[in-house]
């Protein structure tokens, strides 16, 4: 695993958690600019499909937050940016992202406004 502080390993654990738990093509874990944490899988329904980060999101500004400080989301998909645009929407170009493999020891860190490559 990259070199994450405590807070963003938290973030790396929630995401593996809720992904394995759902069996879901992706996990993702936000932290707000309070310090909550939000954690969710994709949603993958006939009426209604979102990315886990989507749904971190939604649930941070459905909790009141009015900023976010990191992101992570653990997937197969080798590009992982599904959401990032409601990151930036929501926290700004410069929070924390960090996308990995679904086990979450592959991971390439950047900002949500200048994704990791």
């Amino acid at each position: 695993m990259t070199d994450l502080s405590s807070e963003d390993r938290k973030l790396v654990t929630l995401a593996r958690a809720t992904r394995a738990r759902t069996g879901a093509a992706e996990g993702a874990a936000v932290r707000d600019d309070h310090g909550r944490t939000y954690a969710a899988a994709t949603v993958d329904l006939p009426s209604l499909q979102v990315s886990a980060l989507e749904v971190c999101v939604a649930m941070a500004v459905a909790s009141g937050s009015r900023g976010l400080e990191a992101a992570v989301v653990l997937t197969a998909d080798p590009g992982g940016l599904a959401g990032s645009a409601a990151v930036v929407d929501l926290g700004g170009p410069g929070v924390v992202l960090h996308i990995g493999d679904p086990t979450g020891r592959e991971l390439r860190s950047g900002t949500a406004g200048e994704p990791p490559a």
